[in-house]
Formats: C-alpha cells, structure tokens, sequence
C-alpha cells in the first residue's frame, strides 16, 4: 500500500472533522419528525406522526371495485410511510373472498362496508339507520364472535342504488329523477326494458331484495342483464341499460352525466371501516387505530366520489390517487 504525504495526512484531518460535523447537524434536521422507531426514517406526519409499525410485516387486501381498492391503497401508503413490510393484495376479490381471505390470515386488513358486516357476515336483519349505532353492534358483535377489529367509521355511505343515463332520463321521465317506484312502475309496464346488476347484487340480503320489498315489484329475470360492475356504468349511461345498479358514491354517476333514482330509505347505509384481523391487531393494536381513524375522518360523501371519479373516470393510477390524498390531508410528507 502507498504511503500518503505528512502533509497529504495533514491536509486531510481538517476536512474529515467537517464531514463529520456537516453529517451531525444533517442528522439533527432530518429527526424533527419522529416518533418511537419509524417516524425518523418515514415521511409519515400529522396523526401518523408517532405511528410505529417498524418491522411489521403486514397483508393488505380489499373487495375488487376501485373505492375498495382505492382505500387498500390507502392503507398500503399509510403503513409502508409508518414502518411496515407490507404485502400489497389489494383487489382481493368479492365480498365473501375478502371476508375469507381476512378470517383465514390470508390478509391481515381491508376495508368492508358496516351494512355489509351486519347482514352478510354477521346474518342479522333489520341494521340501525343511525351510522354510528351500526358501526357499534357490528364492532362489538364481530369481535366477540370472530375477533375481527372494526376500526375508524367514515362519514361517507355508499349504499346500493340505481342510476339512469341522460338520453334515457330525459326521454322517459322529462328529464327528472326516477324514484324507486316509478322506476318500479315503468318495469311493470314495459316488459323490454332492462335493469343491468353487478353478480352479487340479486343474491344479497341487503340488495336487490330490499328494493322489491319496498316496491311491491319482483324484477323478472327476462329484465334483468349480469355485467361486469364497470360496465353497468358505461352502458347505463350510453341507454344500452335503461337502469344500472350503482353505489351511490362512484365519481361515474355525475362524470357520465346520469342520474341517481331516489331511494326513499329503503337501502342499508354503508359507512366504511377497516376490518383487521385480531392476530395483526393484538401486535400493534394502538397503531392500528390511528391509521385507520386518520385515514377515514377527511372522507365525506363528496370527497370520496371526487376520488372515485379520478380513478374509475379519468384513470388516474389508484396509487397515485391514494398517495396524494394522504399528503393533502397532512398524513404524510
């Protein structure tokens, strides 16, 4: 090895004791964020400032339609920006593959919907129309029955609902709303008119029975046309369906110009939670709050249907759309 100069080695001495003071006060700026362990390397702020999930290895699913998806993603960004080792499993599937993949330790959070939790996998009847009455008898009662966390209650509710398209409204109805039962009483009186539906909605509990009860009027099945959740929108707003079944908080309804059929109450509310499996829980139980509290307060019924229009609509990347709402909200940097 070659020798270096004395006055090489002088040289030196000098300009390594400013690197090492240059590095000291670096460390001092960057540490005014932190918190127990995390918050020092992640960009989390605000509510998740002192949030601590360092090291957590943790699944993130949701149902398979974007605001589902778009609130996993949420929680991916919140947890990974907090600490995490997260596994992003987010599109899941449908209600019950969710539901299954959280009680089988597939996935260790997604987001579900209160009137979902009370009637499709607790099998009660008659859910409260108080939010936060319902968000409490689902927490309490899923809990005790299948230790599963309902954490955080949002303010926005996106029930079931039905949803005409412009041409349609206005040559049926003069341009004005449908309620359900005139929609029930234009079916009744036109045996070729259709009624586009997701899979799930014929079948469940809490949809399209609660509208039949309500109006008097059983949907026959030459009526109604299966499609793919998307594309009840796009055709119901083209007039291919005459009416779609819809959730009342998609960015679609008013991007596409159609109109809401006015539910006089009949459906469930849907106020959303994070639903966490208790085995994730009793590890960073506190934390789990936080996030899931912090990430729903901002979401009214407006905010999320602005959200939903980026991605279903304008196809916005949903990661995208999740990161930047965090940052707007001041939960991350």
């Amino acid at each position: 090895m070659q020798r270096q100069s004395p006055i090489l080695r002088f040289l030196l001495i000098p300009m390594a004791v400013l690197a090492i003071l240059a590095a000291g006060c670096g460390g001092d700026d960057d540490s005014g964020g932190g918190g127990d362990g995390g918050g020092d390397s992640s960009g989390a702020s605000g509510a998740l400032a002192d949030v601590d999930f360092d090291g957590a290895a943790i699944t993130v699913g949701s149902k398979d339609f974007d605001e589902s998806i778009l609130l996993g993603q949420m929680m991916v960004v919140a947890l990974e920006e907090t600490g995490a080792d997260v596994t992003d499993q987010t599109d899941t599937g449908g209600t019950n593959v969710a539901r299954e993949a959280l009680l089988n330790g597939d996935i260790d959070v997604y987001p579900e919907y209160n009137g979902t939790g009370w009637t499709e996998h607790l099998g009660n009847e008659d859910p409260s129309s108080d939010p936060a009455e319902l968000y409490q008898v689902v927490a309490d009662a899923d809990l005790e029955e299948n230790d599963v966390h309902w954490l955080g209650s949002s303010e926005f509710n996106n029930t079931y609902g039905f949803a005409t398209g412009p041409d349609f409204t206005e040559e049926a109805n003069g341009g004005e709303a449908f309620t359900f039962q005139t929609m029930a009483d234009y079916l009744e009186e036109n045996s070729d008119a259709t009624v586009c539906m997701e899979t799930e909605f014929p079948d469940r509990s809490d949809g399209l029975v609660l509208w039949e009860e309500e109006t008097g009027y059983v949907i026959p099945e030459s009526q109604i046309t299966i499609l793919d959740t998307n594309v009840v929108y796009t055709e119901t707003a083209s007039g291919e369906c005459d009416f779609g079944e819809i959730f009342t908080t998609d960015g679609r309804i008013t991007g596409l110009d159609m109109t809401l059929v006015e539910d006089p109450g009949a459906m469930i509310i849907y106020n959303v939670s994070y639903t966490v499996a208790g085995s994730a829980y009793d590890k960073n139980g506190e934390a789990w709050t936080t996030v899931s509290e912090a990430i729903l307060e901002g979401l009214d019924q407006d905010t999320m249907a602005g959200l939903n229009e980026r991605v279903s609509l304008d196809g916005d990347d949903v990661e995208e759309v999740a990161r930047e709402y965090l940052s707007e909200q001041g939960l991350i940097g």
